[in-house]
């Protein structure tokens, strides 16, 4: 029988598999080769969700329940993992309450599920620098210490593998942490998957540059597949970034089934049953709205594994989710009833600061404000006569004082317990500034002690003096020389991200210690306590005495700017603005601001609302006593 062509060569195929066969490898070569083989695999076929259930691991550091991840803990978070995973989809939006766990499962969760199986370039936004280096040493380095699927990945300890805190390497890809206030950072390289966390805490620009998460996105373009995750708990309704993307989403709602009837329905505040008079005895409960049932948490939760998101806009392409604590499993019922009606007590009051935060992170809704000014005739007609110029809820005096070109206009203010304030006297000292008669004047009222009833005289414990303008060495000379008096110069800085009270600089040519103002801090400051209509921690006092100097143009003044919606870098913020451009007499508005400011800068002991944590004074820069040279 004739052999096929080339038969040979087949027996001796054969032959040298057979003495392969008895190969023998060293143990570090058959490791290596099994390495190379594993890097050839293509990625297993997980959804975010599965992926997590199978290998992510959570650390005691950061958790309240360490060890392995289950999606089940917290059923609605699934759909919105296995979004950020889905191929088909670029945009994902998380608009929620606080205790949700978003950022474990939107954030992390996603930067393990890439580093190891989806390998590309990544940035994660954080809103400040700050934030980034903690959200870095905090929670992601404890994730891929304690994930196994993670080890090996990043080499932080090496010099070659070129990792920083904010900067990560691994096979494939680099991960980029920075700080939305940080315009360099969020330019340069490309990136493909952008997991920005807690979108409405962003200034309106960073620096000069415009939108921080516009500059970010225009890092994407040259990626056809990009990825950008977008979670916050939202604040006010006017800026809100995470509503406007909400808005322009599918808008799904958490769903529960009735654990009576079935019927699936989101949980609404309206539908909460306690009983406020009988609390918290009573418990709480939820209606549904399908068959009028009440029924406690423990059944209601126990349906949320067969809980599902319901689109409002099944049609849009951005996939948008919201839901409120009461969908949550990782916190009770009770404690957000609890916080409600303490918010309701103090709304009650005025003060709209507890009910804002609750509808902030327990409804996961923003903020609506109540109204954008006060009216100067309601301030004027609470007016009331004082049995001394000082009342005796006062503890201490603060004072502000604003320059103009020929004059000073000055407020005293007296604080007592919870801040609550008493106008003692607006005073304008006329003269020509370039003279110093008109510094002494200054100087001798500010140097003035008020009378109590009982005849004990107070000296004013801290002033801060407006040093813009036009003799703003001259300001600062006046306050160097009396600095052990508290008498201190600020200069204002506008904008709703910066903070109202900065710590005080040395950049001038007097070398005095000014401090930096958020001036829209403080007005918001100002505009809630003027808005609390009943008598007790943060009212505020004015005194009806015609010598107080309390006019009615005073009032008018007090009341003379509004907050606006304007456009900045293509954001929407909000501005204080001149209700009428024709007055512009807002002087009593900027004083009692800064009047706020000395009492905050100071912080003195006494001020606390029982039961509240004693306030620490700020620490303020001492200077040497020196003479004083009674003007300038």
């Amino acid at each position: 029988m004739r052999k096929q062509p080339f038969a040979h060569l087949a027996d001796v195929s054969k032959r040298t598999v057979a003495s392969m066969a008895t190969i023998r490898l060293e143990p570090q070569t058959e490791a290596l080769f099994r390495r190379m083989l594993d890097s050839l695999k293509p990625p297993p076929d997980l959804t975010l969700s599965q992926w997590a259930d199978r290998y992510r691991k959570l650390s005691p550091e950061a958790s309240a329940a360490p060890g392995q991840w289950h999606t089940d803990n917290a059923p609605y978070q699934r759909g919105v993992m296995d979004a950020i995973s889905d191929p088909h989809v670029r945009q994902v939006v998380f608009m929620g309450c606080a205790q949700t766990g978003k950022t474990d499962g939107f954030i992390l969760n996603p930067i393990g599920y890439y580093m190891k199986y989806r390998p590309a370039p990544m940035m994660v936004i954080q809103p400040t620098v700050n934030l980034g280096e903690s959200f870095s040493k905090d929670r992601l380095a404890t994730m891929i210490r304690d994930t196994p699927a993670l080890h090996g990945l990043v080499d932080d300890k090496s010099r070659r593998g070129g990792c920083t805190i904010m900067k990560k390497n691994f096979p494939g890809g680099q991960l980029q942490i920075v700080g939305a206030n940080a315009p360099t950072d969020l330019r340069g390289r490309p990136i493909k998957i952008l997991l920005a966390d807690e979108v409405d805490a962003y200034p309106p620009s960073a620096g000069k540059e415009g939108d921080p998460l516009k500059l970010a996105e225009k890092r994407q373009t040259t990626f056809w597949d990009r990825k950008t995750v977008m979670t916050s708990t939202p604040t006010n309704k006017a800026t809100s970034r995470i509503l406007d993307e909400y808005e322009l989403s599918t808008q799904e709602e958490w769903n529960v089934p009735c654990p009576n009837c079935g019927f699936l329905q989101p949980f609404v505040w309206e539908n909460v049953v306690y009983d406020r008079e009988n609390w918290p005895a009573g418990g709480v409960q939820y209606r549904c709205v399908e068959c009028g049932c009440v029924d406690n948490e423990y059944r209601w939760k126990r349906n949320s594994t067969k809980g599902q998101w319901v689109a409002a806009h099944p049609e849009r392409k951005v996939r948008g989710f919201h839901m409120n604590t009461f969908g949550s499993t990782l916190c009770g019922w009770q404690g957000i009833v609890q916080r409600f009606i303490e918010a309701d007590e103090d709304e009650k009051r005025g003060d709209y600061q507890k009910m804002k935060v609750w509808v902030n992170t327990d409804l996961g809704l923003p903020w609506e404000e109540k109204g954008e000014s006060m009216e100067a005739n309601a301030l004027f007609a609470r007016r009331e006569y004082y049995e001394a110029e000082v009342p005796d809820g006062v503890i201490y005096l603060t004072c502000g004082v604003d320059t103009q070109d020929n004059r000073f206009e000055a407020e005293v203010v007296g604080w007592g317990i919870g801040k609550e304030s008493w106008g003692i006297r607006y005073q304008k000292i006329y003269g020509d500034l370039k003279r110093g008669q008109i510094w002494a004047d200054l100087d001798a009222f500010l140097a003035k002690k008020w009378k109590k009833k009982d005849g004990t005289e107070m000296p004013i414990f801290a002033t801060c003096i407006d040093s813009q303008g036009h003799f703003t060495n001259e300001v600062l000379r006046f306050c160097k020389e009396r600095a052990d008096r508290r008498i201190w110069p600020i200069k204002g800085r506008g904008g709703a991200d910066v903070e109202f009270i900065r710590n005080p600089t040395r950049n001038n040519r007097v070398k005095a210690d000014q401090f930096i103002l958020g001036v829209d801090a403080g007005k918001n400051m100002v505009l809630d306590r003027l808005r609390i209509v009943l008598k007790g921690p943060g009212y505020c006092h004015f005194p009806a005495a015609e010598d107080a100097g309390y006019t009615e143009n005073y009032f008018a003044g007090l009341t003379a700017e509004h907050k606006v919606i304007r456009y900045k870098n293509g954001r929407r913020v909000e501005v204080w603005e001149l209700k009428d451009p024709k007055f512009k007499r807002n002087e009593p508005f900027d004083i009692r601001d800064y009047a706020l400011a000395a009492i905050e800068i100071t912080r003195p002991p006494g001020l606390e609302v029982p039961g509240e944590e004693p306030q620490h004074p700020q620490p303020v820069p001492q200077r040497g006593r020196r003479k004083l040279s009674g003007g300038i």
